[in-house]
Order: structure tokens, then C-alpha cells, then sequence
């Protein structure tokens, strides 16, 4: 049967999300504008502890390299909660080696959180949204996967290039049971793990930005909970760029 859900207003009230990578940086910052559109967020991390001062917001520690550890946070969200219409997977760690001095555990440990650190959430979550006829996932993606990167290495651009792909087969194949799915692909933004990049290849200061800065991760956030929220219910399987014009598409 095909779910159709019109467009409409951006409130989330009523609405359970769970965000990954949540600690600091892009994530932080999606899980307070998701919040403060009126979701109910459970922010997950790896760190054992963060604090936000918002009284829809609850946090536990998450491993997204690890399935076990997903699935039993998605049971427990939904027996908290009930269900869960929102995912949202920020999630990640960057390299910079390049191809011919990078090693294979490091190929690995970048797979394993920004690849399998996106498809453990999805596929314990996935279900769950198809049961309720609704659900809508945002990916962090990169401007790195589409371009080959910026001043990252190629485990980092194959791992989001990866999860591009992965994204659209899940737009593809939920659909029809009204489950969305997208990406955010941002450009530079000035996050801790951004100023790693800068330190070891940084760009010129915003001279290939043409709207002149780097991003904050409130630029990108917003753009989530757009693709989040009931405002953008004729979309999915997208890549939206927030680059600030560094790649036209």
C-alpha cells in the first residue's frame, strides 16, 4: 500500500527522533533544532556523558560501530517512547592520509563508524517506520563524496560516498511503506572535527566559498530538520547541498 503524506507545516510536536553523533559539533546542534521544533530527541553519542539544557532532550551513550548496542537502544527507545519517526545519523570520524600511507585498520575504523555507523541505525530502525507508515532518516553525508573530497583522505570519501548510495536504496525500497530517506551533504563547517582538516590542508580562508565563510553547524542542522520535518513530504532519496556555493549541482 502507498503512504502518501502531504506537505505541510514544519512542527515536529509529537514526534520522537533520535540523533547519532550528538555530543558536539553538527550533531549537538540537529538534536537542539529538532527539539525546539517540538520533538522529543534521544541523543546518542559515544561519549559517556553530555549535557543538554533542554527538557525534550535525552541523552545515553551510544556505539553505532557496534549492532548489538544499536538495536538494543532502538528497542529501549520505543519502549520509552513508542515509536520513533525521525532518524537522524551524524555520526563520524575523518582521515587525511593519503591512499598509497593509509593502512588497512584505518580503512577499517572509518568504514566502521561513518558506513556501518549509518547502516546498523537504519536497519534496526527501518522496520519500525514501516510499521507505523511513517518515518523519515537524514544522513550526514559530505561534499567530499561528491567531489572527491576536499582536504579529507579516500576512506573518508568512500565511506560517504557509500552512504549516499545507501540512503537512496533506502528511499527506494521504503517508499512505498512511507519511509524517507535523505542526505545532507555539507561543505566546510567549523566543527572540532572540521579544524582537525584545517590544520593539516586547510582551504584558503573562504576564498572558495563564494558566500564567503565557513559553515556553522547551525546552517546544517536546519537543513535537517527541514528534510525531518512535514514541510519537505515530496522529497526524498535527495542529496541537499549546504556548501555555501563551494559546488553548484
Amino acid at each position: 500500500m502507498q503512504h502518501v503524506h502531504l506537505s505541510g507545516p514544519p512542527c515536529l510536536e509529537g514526534q520522537v527522533a533520535v540523533v547519532t553523533g550528538a555530543a558536539g559539533g553538527i550533531g549537538r546542534a540537529t538534536a537542539l533544532a529538532l527539539a525546539q521544533a517540538g520533538a522529543r530527541v534521544l541523543a546518542t553519542d559515544i561519549h559517556a556523558s553530555a549535557v543538554f539544557d533542554h527538557e525534550r532532550i535525552d541523552y545515553q551513550a551510544l556505539d553505532v560501530t557496534s549492532r548489538a548496542s544499536v538495536e538494543q537502544t532502538v528497542k529501549d527507545t520505543i519502549e520509552a517512547y513508542g515509536r520513533i519517526d525521525i532518524l537522524i545519523l551524524c555520526a563520524g570520524t575523518i582521515s587525511h592520509r593519503p591512499l598509497m600511507e593509509s593502512t588497512d585498520d584505518e580503512w577499517q575504523s572509518i568504514l566502521d563508524v561513518n558506513l556501518m555507523g549509518v547502516v546498523h541505525p537504519v536497519r534496526a530502525v527501518m522496520p519500525v517506520m514501516e510499521r507505523q507508515g511513517y518515518g523519515k532518516m537524514v544522513a550526514l553525508g559530505s561534499i567530499a563524496a561528491k567531489i572527491g573530497g576536499v582536504a579529507s583522505g579516500p576512506s573518508y570519501v568512500a565511506a560517504k560516498s557509500a552512504v549516499h548510495g545507501l540512503m537512496k536504496w533506502v528511499a527506494k525500497a521504503g517508499a512505498a511503506k512511507g519511509v524517507y530517506a535523505s542526505i545532507v551533504a555539507p561543505g566546510p563547517v567549523e566543527t572540532p572535527m572540521w579544524e582537525t582538516v584545517t590544520q593539516k590542508a586547510a582551504p584558503s580562508a573562504n576564498g572558495n566559498v563564494p558566500l564567503g565563510r565557513f559553515g556553522q553547524p547551525d546552517d546544517i542542522a536546519q537543513a535537517i530538520v527541514f528534510l525531518a520535518s512535514p514541510q519537505s513530504n515530496w522529497i526524498t532519496g535527495t542529496v541537499l547541498d549546504v556548501n555555501g556555493g563551494m559546488l553548484m549541482d
